[in-house]
């Protein structure tokens, strides 16, 4: 009898249920060491980008290209497979099922303390000038980009046959128009910028730039899928949940605030749970509704009272997300990143173009716009430079455009090689370009400018 229980054991210890616990405990673990390799990279890269002058986020970016199969791959391709293996019968990661949630858990969570750190008060007393430059951040790009758009579908193959010239010109617009919108607000943590006048109405117009952008490419997915209604779904849910949460959430929020409070004036461990839940909420919707889970997040962030639950949700979720968990975004997207796909002259030549594009379109209209609305040169040159970033906001959305088979594999490199070079330039062109002042003297300026 005792055999047959041992036999019974044995056997449910081998059922396939058990096998892939099993399977799915060891993935567990061997993503506790893909953390430590990326986290130590990341720090060796950060080092040698301060010397550079570039900021962590920067570094983190670069890290995360490297680690993938443009470099590491490309060198120990075996050692680079086992800390980060491939399943080709799924074309898919196996370990990504962790490294994935848990990068967008990260970038989410930043993408919150972005929109609680937004200065809504600048942007309304500067709206004019935060519109103009949106507007001029996405009429330039897009034309520029719709225009390649066409010459590349009918002159080159860098499209597929079955992607239309409409197709073609819509979407390479919107790839030409997004801004790093999650790496602009870094880069203006870094510099200290936060609330100031430029880094403001930059962050304003990154985020309607990134959201309308975004909406492109919903209509051209929907023209792909020959399904209009999702499109109307996504920017009428976007619209719709902007409004739910403006007029309806804020309120309540203002009103319960007393309650998430302690009586030695700090945010209480319910209130820490109130602003998570519904961070996580936001950014289920806007994901739910073919936005990008960062634009719900960034919202619901915005939409918190001002003060000690601002405060405090900044202190305790800022160290452990900044530290640990972008580097994990970072990182996920740079691991689907071949940038050794740009291999001949000719896509050298076409990069070429893209590139120019890119800088004139974004930061140049940017510029234009800002000194047209009456900020100083200086401000505008700024808000010009920092707009021209694309970073791995622009890798998310080509890389949708390559597995829905939208755009070719070489393509697909021209656009990564315009995302890292444009986001390597912003932050020494910034340094050169703008003069060094003390982050308070930037911000009391622009208190002064707006209570005036």
């Amino acid at each position: 009898m005792a055999r047959a229980k041992s036999h019974a054991l044995h056997t449910k210890w081998r059922c396939p249920t058990n096998q892939a616990a099993m399977n799915n405990l060891s993935l567990a673990v061997h993503f506790f060491f893909q953390i430590a390799v990326i986290l130590s990279v990341s720090r060796v890269v950060g080092f040698i980008a301060a010397r550079l002058g570039q900021p962590q986020v920067v570094a983190e970016m670069i890290a995360g290209v490297c680690l993938g199969p443009s470099l590491f791959g490309l060198w120990l391709p075996e050692f680079q497979q086992f800390i980060f293996p491939w399943d080709s019968s799924q074309s898919t990661r196996d370990t990504q099922s962790y490294l994935f949630p848990a990068s967008q858990l990260g970038l989410a969570l930043y993408m919150f303390i972005v929109g609680l750190e937004f200065r809504v008060d600048i942007v309304r007393g500067n709206l004019k000038s935060s519109l103009a430059v949106s507007a001029a951040g996405m009429i330039a790009p897009f034309l520029l980009g719709a225009g390649l758009g066409l010459f590349f579908h009918r002159f080159t193959q860098l499209y597929p046959p079955r992607t239309s010239a409409t197709e073609a010109a819509v979407f390479l617009g919107a790839a030409m128009c997004i801004t790093a919108f999650p790496m602009l607000a870094r880069i203006i943590h870094f510099k200290g910028l936060t609330g100031t006048l430029m880094g403001t109405v930059a962050i304003g117009a990154g985020a309607i730039d990134d959201a309308t952008a975004w909406c492109l490419l919903a209509l051209v997915l929907a023209s792909f899928d020959r399904d209009p209604t999702q499109a109307a779904f996504s920017i009428g849910g976007g619209i719709a949940f902007v409004m739910v949460a403006g007029y309806v959430l804020r309120p309540l929020l203002a009103r319960a605030e007393r309650f998430l409070i302690s009586r030695e004036g700090t945010l209480t461990d319910t209130g820490l749970v109130t602003g998570l839940t519904i961070m996580s909420l936001g950014a289920w919707f806007t994901d739910l509704i073919h936005l990008h889970a960062v634009f719900g997040a960034f919202v619901m962030g915005a939409i918190m009272p001002r003060g000690i639950m601002t405060r405090d949700l900044i202190a305790r979720i800022q160290p452990l997300t900044v530290v640990l968990l972008l580097p994990l975004f970072f990182t996920y997207s740079g691991l689907n990143t071949k940038i050794g796909l740009l291999d001949t002259w000719y896509l050298w030549a076409m990069c070429g173009l893209v590139l120019i594009a890119a800088i004139v379109g974004k930061g140049g209209a940017c510029w234009l716009a800002a000194r047209a609305t009456g900020l100083s040169n200086r401000d505008a040159l700024g808000i010009g430079t920092l707009m021209n970033a694309r970073g791995l906001m622009e890798l998310i959305i080509i890389n949708i455009g390559l597995q829905r088979q939208l755009i070719s594999e070489g393509l697909f490199a021209i656009l990564v090689i315009m995302a890292v070079i444009t986001t390597l330039m912003a932050s020494p062109i910034f340094d050169a370009l703008i003069s060094k002042q003390d982050p308070a003297e930037l911000t009391q300026a622009t208190d002064d400018r707006h209570l005036g």
